[in-house]
């Protein structure tokens, strides 16, 4: 009875025990439950939700006339999570089934290894359950379209392990084309150029979507909890390809001739200061030229294009007239301890001002402005500081390197500082400085701002304009401009560039420069030249300033500014006044002043007339017409006019197709049945039958063109 007691009493103990422990997890679950359900069922979301952010496009950077500049491109990564459920469900099977095709897929895509390669990597990674296995990178969308209608792949990310990243690339279609100038957004290096200045514009805000994650690493976003991204504005710049593509290749050209170490070429519109052109090359280590540096806003001694600032001053405070007489020393004048030189000797001892001028002497300019600033030398100081000669240009580009011109109160000036200022040393200044003053010049006197972006645009829709900015409302009076002009087109005329422009169908004025630069700790030793040429064409009804600034290599055996910058001034202006002649009545009168000369050049061409005929027609040129009803005829000069005549031809016999076009000689060769082997590019120099020789059957002919 006892044990029985004993036993009962352990169970009615455990009983409570149970329903004590009942209740209390009861109790628990509710207050879990009404009291503190909110802050579980946040951290719930919180282990299961999550914040992503949502990227913004980056804006586009457009040229003047439409063509991108700068954009941003879709990349792939491709990454296999061999983990993934599906790929290893029984036992892999999936995977295996599916792997050799694969393979053979990724090795035609990709070209990299062969289809025994990719397997034998795929089923490595397979092996080690590798959870991501870098497959490829940078894939464009074109691969990436490809890429997912590849066996396994194209089953899903579940099924097949296969997971894409896709990260968005900075592109300048163009390459070098501008490319320092527009610059590139890069991940992990400081933008430059346009990319930088406008860079909180252009990349826009980032937005946000709150997603709650699902089974196999799969998400759905939640309803009313995302902030849409604000893509980039757009930017329209005052760039224009065509002249940017004429100024890039006339420097790359002369440079490359001359093994140049570095040069810029900027192109600017005169009546409103927009940089239509800005070319920047540098000589890299292996010989080539790339867009490294923006040579264009990097001051240097500029050297004798400087004068134009030194004759205005001269003038503007009526110290000289250009008529006055000035005697040059013969080309060297001791100044204190140091000598003043002359790029060449003078036979004769004394010039005008204007000769001076236009013959570039440094004697001319030192001697003028010690004789009437050397008592007071801020008042030659202020001339320049007016001319904002002293401040940046403030265009559109991040680095822009500050002027130096030196004043009285300088730690550095000397005695020699003033006359040696005058002709374009100790004072720094940057190229695009100088481009501001020639173009005031051009402008009958107004400054502008020069300026690389026209407007900001988001969807199409301008948002808002940029308009030409005036500077200083007049850089000197009148009849300084006057004269100034008339030297500038001396210089073209008579002066150190007469040669350069010689029998050109439209006047230039400018001004050539040659500084000799310093090299580090070898001072003056290697003597390096910077060439340059600055001024704005046509001369009467200015449309274009140009600047060309070239550092040579060292004991360079062509360095004059007329011949390293010159010729490189002298080709984006021909080829601009050639593309917009037809279009702008102004240059047109400038033109028709030209007296032309007869065109004695020795020309034949032969095929279709009415070809022929177009082309004349579209270029305006009358010509003597003898060709009857024939479809074919040559085309060669009499008495300075060109003249078409027919040519017929037997069918039975070897045409004469010496004189035409690839095109047209295979057209009149394979009416016959000839079969027809031609070398090099051009119009058909020789033909390996004469005409008039009888054809015959399956007959090969050898063309042969011109080189």
């Amino acid at each position: 009875m006892e044990r029985k007691r004993d036993i009962l009493w352990r169970v009615y103990v455990c009983f409570l025990g149970i329903v004590i422990i009942s209740f209390f997890v009861l109790g628990k679950a509710f207050y879990i439950q009404r009291v503190q359900g909110n802050y579980w069922r946040g951290l719930s979301d919180s282990l299961h939700q999550k914040f992503i952010e949502l990227n913004a496009d980056r804006g586009t950077i457009y040229s003047e006339d439409g063509n991108m500049l700068s954009t941003s491109i879709p990349y792939f990564n491709i990454y296999i999570d061999f983990g993934a459920d599906g790929l290893r469900e029984k036992n892999g099977k999936r995977f295996k089934e599916n792997l050799d095709s694969l393979s053979y897929c990724l090795a035609s895509l990709f070209r990299d290894r062969s289809a025994v390669a990719y397997k034998r990597e795929l089923q490595q990674g397979f092996k080690n359950e590798d959870r991501f296995y870098e497959l490829q990178r940078n894939l464009s969308f074109e691969q990436y379209k490809i890429l997912r209608s590849f066996p396994l792949v194209r089953l899903g990310r579940n099924k097949s392990g296969f997971i894409t990243e896709v990260i968005s690339k900075r592109l300048n279609p163009f390459g070098l084309l501008a490319n320092r100038t527009i610059g590139l957004a890069r991940a992990n290096a400081q933008n430059v150029g346009l990319e930088r200045t406008y860079d909180s514009l252009l990349k826009g805000a980032n937005g946000s979507r709150l997603v709650r994650y699902m089974a196999a690493g799969t998400y759905i976003p939640v309803e009313g909890y995302e902030i849409d991204p604000e893509n980039g504005k757009d930017i329209m710049t005052t760039i224009d390809v065509n002249i940017q593509d004429i100024a890039e290749n006339a420097l790359l050209k002369m440079m490359g001739e001359n093994e140049c170490d570095h040069g810029t070429c900027i192109v600017m519109e005169v009546g409103t200061g927009k940089i239509k052109a800005m070319a920047n090359l540098g000589r890299q280590s292996d010989g080539s030229y790339w867009e490294d540096l923006n040579y264009a806003i990097r001051a240097s001694e500029p050297g004798s294009t400087f004068k134009l600032a030194t004759l205005l001053s001269l003038l503007e405070d009526k110290n000289v007239k250009l008529t006055d007489h000035l005697d040059l020393e013969g080309g060297a004048w001791k100044y204190g301890k140091r000598t003043v030189r002359d790029v060449e000797k003078h036979e004769k001892a004394e010039f005008t001002v204007k000769q001076a001028f236009e013959l570039s002497s440094n004697v001319g300019m030192a001697k003028l402005a010690v004789g009437n600033y050397a008592k007071d030398p801020n008042e030659f100081i202020e001339h320049l500081k007016k001319l904002h000669l002293n401040q940046v240009t403030g265009v559109d580009l991040a680095g822009e390197t500050p002027p130096i011109v030196k004043t009285p109160k300088s730690r550095t000036w000397s005695a020699t500082t003033l006359p040696w200022m005058a002709f374009g040393y100790e004072v720094l200044i940057s190229p695009l400085q100088t481009l501001a003053l020639y173009n005031a010049v051009a402008n009958n006197g107004v400054m502008v701002k020069p300026y690389l972006v026209n407007s900001f645009q988001s969807a199409g829709r301008i948002e808002k304009k940029k308009d030409p900015m005036v500077v200083v409302d007049k850089i000197c009076s009148e009849q300084t401009l006057t004269q100034l002009k008339e030297c500038l087109e001396g210089v073209c005329i008579e002066g150190t560039a007469k040669t350069l422009f010689k029998n050109s169908f439209y006047k230039v004025a400018g001004k050539t420069g040659t500084a000799l630069v310093a090299n580090g700790n070898r001072g003056y030793a290697d003597h390096i030249y910077q060439s340059s040429f600055a001024g704005y064409f046509p001369a009467k009804s200015p449309k274009y300033s140009c600047i060309v600034v070239i550092k040579n290599k060292p004991h360079a055996k062509k360095f004059l500014g007329a011949l390293v910058a010159g010729p490189v001034f002298r080709e984006v202006a021909d080829k601009l006044m050639s593309l917009e002649i037809n279009q702008d009545k102004s240059l047109q009168m400038e033109v028709n002043e030209y007296v032309w000369k007869k065109d004695s050049a020795q020309y034949y061409y032969a095929g279709s007339k009415k070809e022929m005929k177009s082309v004349l027609s579209e270029l305006n040129v009358s010509c003597a017409d003898s060709t009857g009803r024939s479809d074919w005829g040559r085309i060669y000069p009499n008495n300075y006019q060109p003249v078409i005549t027919g040519k017929t031809f037997d069918r039975k016999l070897m045409p004469d197709v010496k004189g035409m076009g690839l095109r047209d000689a295979l057209a009149l060769l394979e009416e016959r049945n000839i079969r027809v082997a031609a070398r090099g590019v051009g119009k058909v120099k020789q033909q390996s039958i004469e005409p008039g020789t009888p054809i015959s059957k399956n007959q090969i002919l050898t063309l042969e063109l011109n080189e």
